[in-house]
């Protein structure tokens, strides 16, 4: 865990998109990782929505989440959350069913990661309108499948399902899908081009954010961070509001 606050810390972020999140997980100590990474923030507003419960893996012995807190769960559960700073006035969930099959995938094992066929998990996004600087902006987090086309399917109805929401909007998360794809797809600004995946030699970006309301001009700045915590590297972008 200590790891994860001092990488929190060392960003030093206002909202920060989170994915492949644990609550009360054996693997994790128990911990509940998005309130652990909000007081490290410093932030007073978070939202921590399960995709599932139980604990992710080659093997499906989970169960989807249907609720948009995990805090009313006992157990274990895994999902996306979004920390702010900033203050939040509204929050929305939007959920999506799992691929009906699987692929094979890269997992870790002893003594090297070995090639198995993995069952794709329920995915969701989570938006929250934000009283920032210059008025109400919209941040979105999203984990979208690995499986072609079904991410394509659940970039898309983002797109709709935030049409209403207040611009400027923000969408970051790891969206598995590469490159100029999620631009061509949503016809919103690309806030950075970057690759992101793997960490330790990222080769391919994965990790997106996306503009919509903003000028070009707005990103001041973008890092890619590799920190010891996850297979991803963390994208961050300063913008001018």
């Amino acid at each position: 865990m200590t790891r994860l606050t001092d990488a929190v810390r060392s960003i030093d972020a206002d909202v920060m998109g989170l994915q492949e999140v644990d609550r009360l997980q054996e693997r994790s100590g128990g911990t509940d990782q998005t309130a652990a990474v909000a007081e490290a923030m410093g932030a007073a507003y978070w939202r921590f929505v399960p995709a599932l419960h139980g604990t992710p893996g080659p093997l499906r012995d989970w169960r989807p989440a249907t609720e948009e807190s995990g805090a009313e769960t006992l157990g274990p559960t895994y999902g996306i959350a979004l920390v702010s700073r900033l203050p939040v006035k509204e929050w929305r969930v939007l959920r999506f069913d799992p691929a009906p099959f699987g692929l094979p995938l890269m997992v870790p094992a002893t003594p090297r990661p070995r090639l198995m066929r993995v069952p794709d998990e329920p995915r969701a996004a989570v938006a929250s309108v934000l009283a920032g600087p210059a008025g109400p902006l919209t941040v979105v987090t999203a984990h979208l499948s690995f499986v072609p086309g079904y991410n394509m399917r659940q970039l898309r109805r983002i797109r709709s399902w935030a049409r209403d929401l207040p611009r400027p909007l923000v969408l970051m998360g790891d969206l598995n899908l590469p490159g100029p794809l999620p631009r061509r797809l949503t016809g919103w600004q690309s806030a950075a081009q970057a690759p992101t995946y793997p960490s330790a030699n990222p080769k391919v970006q994965f990790d997106h954010v996306l503009l919509d309301g903003l000028p070009a001009t707005a990103v001041q700045r973008v890092s890619v961070l590799q920190l010891p915590i996850s297979d991803h590297a963390a994208l961050v972008v300063d913008i001018e509001l």
